[in-house]
């Protein structure tokens, strides 16, 4: 961390992703990134950042704001016809990792009650699987390319 109490970029873990290989990666535009992101890896789990540094929602740009709405749209889309979750939530922490970024949650029938809504992060020490997790990306890909491209919403219940 800096003097002046902000991260710095070399150090940020969310700018790291930037290096994310393909594989991981179910979109990318100028401004924002979709991603598999490694010790994150429970399957149906994915992160939307911005790509430059920007810390908490209130570091974004015109631009960004401008999209953020779309990209999340898009990417929770994305991964609910990909996993058929009956549930995917959107999550914006911001604390341990203060660069922008929102999780995105598939959660599953298979979820105990007791694992859902916030508690659906304890899944993480449960149900990491890396090989599963990455085996899901190129469906999610798929999906989010067509959902993306076709702006058509809202989605069949």
């Amino acid at each position: 961390m800096s003097t002046s109490g902000h991260h710095d970029a070399a150090d940020c873990r969310m700018c790291g992703l930037e290096r994310n290989e393909d594989a991981n990666v179910v979109f990318r535009d100028p401004l924002w990134s979709g991603d598999s992101v490694p010790g994150y890896d429970v399957p149906g789990w994915f992160v939307l950042r911005v790509r430059r540094h920007a810390e908490r929602i209130t570091g974004l740009d015109e631009a960004e704001l401008a999209t953020f709405a779309r990209r999340a749209r898009d990417l929770v889309a994305a991964v609910t016809e990909a996993t058929g979750a009956p549930a995917t939530y959107l999550m914006v922490f911001g604390e341990n990792h203060p660069h922008f970024h929102a999780l995105v949650t598939a959660r599953g029938e298979d979820v105990p009650a007791d694992r859902r809504s916030g508690n659906i992060l304890r899944l993480l020490a449960e149900r990491a699987d890396p090989e599963a997790a990455a085996r899901l990306v190129p469906a999610v890909r798929r999906a989010y390319e067509r959902l993306a491209g076709e702006g058509t919403y809202p989605l069949p219940a």
